[in-house]
Parts: structure tokens; C-alpha cells; sequence
């Protein structure tokens, strides 16, 4: 049977004792550890289906009138689907039982690696703040710790944090100061790895985000609708909608929000600090066949905000813009029970604009403006097996992202570098001196601790805007064999990755 991106399948048939299929038996998937859980029907055939199973144990419950309660523990450890036939026994004479037993161990968690997993549930009851997915994360994972502005340090390092969304990897900054993230609404589970993590995850790797998204794939309409509105003029909305068939699903989200105090200001009440973002996204799956599985996520966000001003600043009025597109398909083919096949291309782009206040010396003790472009395309592809105590995976990551950088400053503050300075070490003289020579003459000091450097971008003295300009880029490609063989109550981990970078510049000014 086909996959799921990224994520596992679970299917069979359902049979009496005779091997006869029963038709409307109600099949569940039930992890009580995370809280996830799916139940279907099963069709005229007899056969039930789940998919988008995030990797994890599982209790498998299947219950039909005339016939015994039967339930069965399920680990899905690979992306590999899982077909598991079962067969129901005919209902005895009604008798009233009661077991008394320990939990089953099969729900404790059998991955080796340190993670924690959260899922759709936990998702939507967490208390976040505003930042959505880093609010999320920070929550959530033990070892990472919130910074300002929706910043957070896993494992003591800085943005060193590498996310895998549906297949695939995304290694540029998250967080909505330097660019847009995923909606938080959007996913149906997340693995956050915080240590030993496998061959097939690279670049930043004190914190991995495994995620997978919600699907529409042989679900009836389902959607949610959410307001809120709380201090500093915050409002905003999140919307999403799933709905399809065996074949054809979809899954969409609209987010939008609108605050007074988008970033941590520097004064205890909010000072220029209205920031609103918009968020699309959307995954599309289509499964053809038996064998074939094709899925599509599109993403596109925009976030616009005012820079924080400070007393000391009150007319300046910098702002940021930054806008985001992803596109990443995917396909996948199962080669008989036990081998997949999945390839994941995707391109994604970012947008940062950094606007100067029109007067441009109400930006103290500097003016700056910025245009950012970041375009990062690729492909990933492997091959996945199920082999007796083996779960083998071997593929290849290649990939280019490249860089614009356009910015400029100039100094507006004429104290910041002054030329010289008199006997209590202020700032003093005319705005006209650039030579520190000349200061001895006017009964001044030559500033010991001037910067010679920045006198031509002095905007005060007559100077002009520092301007860079230049563009990059830089090429990866990766190999990667991991294998985990399970034997007994025992599981071993272990993979090679082999990794090589090349970067280029142009400089232009």
C-alpha cells in the first residue's frame, strides 16, 4: 500500500475465524503517552487504513458486535508501511471480568535517541505567548531555553536548530524577527531531538524538529476556528479546514494576528512596537495506487513591524518587513512489503526589507537600512528497508542556497565618533573638523579613541552612507547510511554521514 510523507502507515484486513472479512469493525490507533489517536471503520473489503502515524507505539484496538474484544501493542519505527492483518474471535457467553495489570511497557517510548514527542493534542493546549512554533518548541522540550523576541538556545547553543517538515530539511532561522516560520496549527506531530540524532539529519543538530503535517487523506470535512484578543491591542485569528477521500486530500491553514507589542522593547510600556504577520499553508496528497504517493506543501508568510523606540529615541521610526515562500513536493513508491522509495524537492525564499525613518538623523546614533535575499533549493532522496531486525535507510541531500546583501549606515549622532574632545573628554569642536591634526590648534584633544574608519560615513560632518553590496552562495551535498536492528528488548543505532561544502562571493561594492 502506499505512504505517508514523512510519517508511518498502518493498514490490513479484519477477518473471523473462517477468513471472512468483517465489514464496519471500528479500528484504533492509540498512543496514551502523547494522546494521539484515530479510529476508522472498516470498508466493504474488510481493510482499515491510517495514515500520517507519526513514528511511536502504539495500542491497535478493533472492536465488532458478535466478536471479542481484541487489542494488540504496535511499534512503528519506520516509514515503511506496516500491514497487519487481524482476526477477530467469536463472543462467548457474556461473562464480567476484572484484569488488574501493570501498563504496558510497549507504550513507553523504545526510541534510544533523547527526544520528546508532542503531539496534535498537547499542540493545541499549550499556553503559547505569540510566537507560535518557538513558543511551541520552548514549551515543550526540556534543554531549550527562551530568549528575547522569540529567540531560544537549545542545548546552550544560538539558532543552531535544524527542522525537517514532511521530508523536508530546513536549516535558516525560524523565528518571525529574522524571517517566518510554519504555523503551529499545522502539524499533527513533532519529534524534538536534542541528542544523538540519526545519520540522515545534518547542519544544526543541537536541536532536530521532526515534524509532520495534518492531511486531509480519507477524512471526512474537519476544520477549527479560533479568535482571541488579549493586552496591547493584540487580536488575531487562526483558521484551518481538511477534507478527502482514498485518493485526494487537503489540508489548509490561515493564520493572521496583529499586536502592539510584536517584539521586547526596550521600555516597560510598548514604545513604536505594532507588528501584524500572515500565514498560508496548505499540503495536498494524492495517491493514485496501491504503490504511488505524491503530496505537495506550499507556504507563504508575511510579517511587517515597527523596530522598538526607547526615550531617548522618540521619533525614530525604523521598520522591518520579511516575506516567505516554500514549495516542496513529494513522491514515494513502495517496492512490495518491505522497501520505500522517497524523493523530496523543495525551493524556498525569503525576503528582508529594513527600513530608516524618512529623516534620517531620528535614527541615533546610526541610520541603517537593509534588502535581504536568502533562496535555498534542493532535493533529498532514500531508500528505506524493513529486514528482518533491520531498518536500513541510505540517501543523498543536495542542495544550494544563495545569498543578496544590500545594506547601508551612516552615523547621526555627531558625539558617537567625535574628532576631539575637550578636558572632561566630551565631545567638543566644529561639526566641520575631520582631521584630528586640527584639534590641537582650536585648544582641543585629538579623540585617542576614534574609529578613522567611520569618519567618511559621518552624516554630521558632511560624510556619506556606507554601502555593501554582494551576493553568495553555497553548495552541500551529503551521503548518509543509518541502520537500527532491534534484538530482543535491545536497539542499536548507528550510521555514517559524509558531508561536503563549497562556498563562493562576489563581491559587487
Amino acid at each position: 500500500m502506499a505512504q505517508s510523507i514523512g510519517a508511518g502507515t498502518v493498514g490490513g484486513k479484519v477477518s473471523d475465524p473462517s477468513g471472512a472479512v468483517i465489514v464496519g469493525a471500528i479500528v484504533s490507533l492509540q498512543n496514551s503517552t502523547t494522546n494521539y489517536h484515530q479510529s476508522t471503520k472498516t470498508d466493504e473489503n474488510g481493510a482499515y487504513r491510517f495514515n500520517n502515524v507519526p513514528l511511536n507505539s502504539y495500542r491497535l484496538t478493533v472492536a465488532a458486535s458478535g466478536f471479542a474484544r481484541l487489542e494488540q501493542d504496535l511499534a512503528i519505527r519506520s516509514t515503511v508501511p506496516t500491514s497487519q492483518d487481524l482476526t477477530l474471535k467469536i463472543e462467548g457467553p457474556q461473562t464480567t471480568t476484572i484484569d488488574v495489570e501493570a501498563t504496558s511497557n510497549t507504550m513507553l517510548d523504545l526510541n534510544p535517541a533523547s527526544h520528546n514527542d508532542v503531539d496534535q493534542s498537547l499542540i493545541n493546549n499549550l499556553p503559547t505567548s505569540g510566537t507560535g512554533l518557538s513558543d511551541l518548541i520552548t514549551l515543550s522540550t526540556p534543554g531549550v531555553v527562551a530568549d528575547s523576541n522569540g529567540f531560544f538556545h537549545p542545548q546552550g547553543d544560538h539558532a543552531q536548530t535544524s527542522y525537517v517538515v514532511d521530508g523536508q530539511p530546513i536549516s535558516d532561522q525560524q523565528s518571525r524577527a529574522f524571517s517566518t516560520q510554519m504555523p503551529e496549527n499545522a502539524f499533527q506531530n513533532m519529534e524534538m531531538i536534542t541528542g544523538s540524532a540519526a545519520a540522515q539529519y545534518g547542519d544544526k543538530t543541537s536541536l532536530v524538529v521532526e515534524g509532520v503535517t495534518r492531511s486531509g487523506l480519507g477524512k471526512q470535512p474537519f476544520g477549527e476556528f479560533d479568535v482571541n484578543y488579549g493586552s496591547f491591542g493584540t487580536v488575531g485569528e487562526k483558521a484551518s479546514f481538511g477534507f478527502g477521500g482514498p485518493k485526494l486530500g487537503n489540508f489548509m491553514v490561515l493564520n493572521s494576528d496583529r499586536t502592539g507589542r510584536f517584539l521586547d522593547g526596550p521600555e516597560f510600556y510598548p514604545m513604536h512596537d505594532v507588528g501584524n504577520d500572515q500565514t498560508f499553508f496548505d499540503r495536498i496528497d494524492f495517491q493514485p495506487g496501491q504503490h504511488d504517493s505524491f503530496h505537495l506543501d506550499l507556504f507563504a508568510a508575511r510579517n511587517w513591524f515597527q523596530i522598538p523606540t526607547s526615550y531617548d529615541t522618540p521619533n525614530q521610526d525604523q521598520r522591518q518587513k520579511v516575506t516567505s515562500f516554500n514549495i516542496a513536493p513529494g513522491y514515494q513508491h513502495t517496492f512490495g512489503t518491505t522497501t520505500l522509495f522517497t524523493v523530496n524537492p523543495w525551493v524556498r525564499r525569503d525576503f528582508m526589507n529594513y527600513y530608516p525613518s524618512r529623516d534620517l538623523f531620528n535614527d541615533s546614533p546610526a541610520t541603517i537600512s537593509q534588502d535581504r535575499h536568502l533562496l535555498n533549493y534542493g532535493v533529498r532522496a532514500d531508500v528505506a528497508s524493513v529486514v528482518g531486525a533491520h531498518n536500513f535507510k541510505i540517501g543523498i541531500e543536495i542542495k544550494q542556497t544563495r545569498l543578496f546583501e544590500d545594506f547601508s549606515l551612516g552615523l547621526t549622532d555627531p558625539t558617537f565618533n567625535p574628532i576631539c574632545i575637550d578636558a572632561n573628554g566630551e565631545a567638543a569642536g566644529s561639526l566641520t573638523i575631520t582631521d584630528p591634526n586640527a584639534c590641537a590648534g582650536l585648544g582641543f584633544t585629538a579623540n585617542p579613541n576614534l574609529s578613522p574608519g567611520l569618519v567618511p560615513y559621518d552624516l554630521t560632518r558632511g560624510g556619506s552612507l556606507f554601502r555593501f553590496r554582494d551576493t553568495g552562495k553555497i553548495n552541500q551535498f551529503a551521503f548518509y547510511g543509518q541502520d537500527s536492528m532491534t534484538i530482543g528488548h535491545l536497539t542499536f543505532n548507528y550510521g555514517l554521514r559524509i558531508r561536503s561544502e563549497e562556498h563562493t562571493s562576489e563581491l559587487q561594492s
